[in-house]
């Protein structure tokens, strides 16, 4: 929750600051987020395999917190594009650093039975934080006469303190400081991950690609006629509604039928890419972007309690790391595809291109449905 209130508060403006303050294109948003995202979700195979090897995640995990605390000064300090391109993909290789780590420390201590409702709630405290983040940022937008860097100067605060909370808040528990195997990139560990993993994976990664980043969401808020101070906002509106429906979805899917509430979340998704399509004034994009969030409610901790069920332990860090990879790569070219229409169509026909692939997508998992969603597996 801590570094989200840092990153969003960053994330929530610099879109608007490329394109304001440096005089980027829509393109190079796209590949700035495309790429970071990208490396980000590339450094967590690595970093999840060394835990899995070590035996231990919690000395991982805090360096990834610490890397990324360190890199918010950057972003106050950037005068070019250069600049933000190193903030930007040293602050996501720390999220990579500890993301695998972490939501395998969330696997290990969890029961099975109980790992949506857990990494529900993980989802919904990261995304507390994800609407904190940005609120505060168009009070001190308001308040500061939107002076960007130097509210890219407060964020450096609640990333620190999340170092501090991951240091000496958070214990490892004791089996997994026996546990170490070797190479748990190896073929033979490979092998152990099995059908029903590769198959989450292979979900994972068609949802990505049909959803870009959100810093689109923020470019078509200033193009409804949005002041800028409050463009923040609409991470906020979408914040709320993903923290309000993650715990409550990820309860659900501890009893529900998995494949069906993944359906219905790109059934949500079409809506929002529809709404936000066209938009024309504050109220139709919040109901976009409300729809947003409850997509990523419905669909983010599911995915996660998948991966988790479908590992083996004692690969637990390998499986979300490979998770993620898959994922980063979608949404690299789901984030550049979308840059690219929106410079050379609009934004409309982004949007409406985001829903189209939706569909294609759905209509490809029913058109496998007797293989593939009686392969995705139900939690005990």
């Amino acid at each position: 929750m801590l570094m989200d209130i840092s990153s969003e508060m960053i994330h929530s403006l610099l879109p608007l600051f490329m394109v304001s303050v440096l005089g980027l294109s829509a393109v190079s948003i796209g590949l700035i987020e495309g790429v970071a995202e990208a490396t980000a979700m590339v450094v967590k195979v690595f970093s999840g395999s060394l835990s899995d090897y070590w035996g231990k995640r919690k000395g991982i995990t805090a360096f990834g917190y610490a890397l990324s605390a360190l890199t918010k000064p950057l972003f106050a300090l950037a005068n070019g594009v250069g600049f933000i391109f190193t903030a930007r993909l040293l602050d996501r290789v720390g999220k990579g650093i500890r993301g695998a780590p972490r939501d395998a420390l969330i696997a290990d201590i969890t029961p099975a039975e109980q790992r949506g409702a857990a990494f529900g709630m993980r989802q919904s405290l990261d995304t507390l934080g994800a609407f904190i983040g940005p609120l505060v940022a168009v009070g001190l937008m308001l308040l500061w006469a939107n002076d960007f860097r130097a509210i890219f100067w407060v964020a450096v605060l609640p990333a620190l303190l999340a170092v501090t909370l991951i240091f000496f808040g958070v214990t490892e528990p004791e089996q997994q400081e026996k546990a170490k195997l070797g190479n748990p990139l190896s073929r033979a560990h490979l092998t152990q991950l099995g059908r029903p993993y590769w198959l989450v994976v292979c979900i994972g990664g068609a949802f990505t690609l049909a959803r870009f980043s959100e810093a689109f969401l923020i470019l078509r808020a200033q193009q409804v006629g949005v002041p800028i101070a409050y463009v923040p906002l609409v991470l906020v509106a979408m914040n709320v509604v993903y923290a309000a429906s993650a715990y409550p979805f990820g309860r659900w899917s501890d009893r529900w039928n998995r494949a069906t509430l993944l359906a219905w979340g790109l059934v949500v998704l079409i809506a929002a890419d529809l709404v936000l399509a066209s938009s024309t004034n504050w109220i139709s994009l919040l109901v976009g972007v409300a729809l947003w969030g409850v997509h990523l409610g419905m669909t983010q901790g599911l995915l996660a309690a998948l991966v988790a069920h479908t590992a083996p332990a004692q690969l637990r860090g390998t499986a979300f790391g490979l998770f993620y990879l898959v994922s980063g790569l979608a949404l690299l070219i789901a984030s550049t595809v979308a840059g690219v229409l929106w410079d050379r169509f609009g934004a409309v026909t982004t949007f409406y291109a985001g829903a189209i692939f939706c569909v294609c997508t759905l209509l490809l998992m029913f058109g496998l449905r007797g293989n593939l969603f009686s392969q995705v597996p139900e939690l005990p």
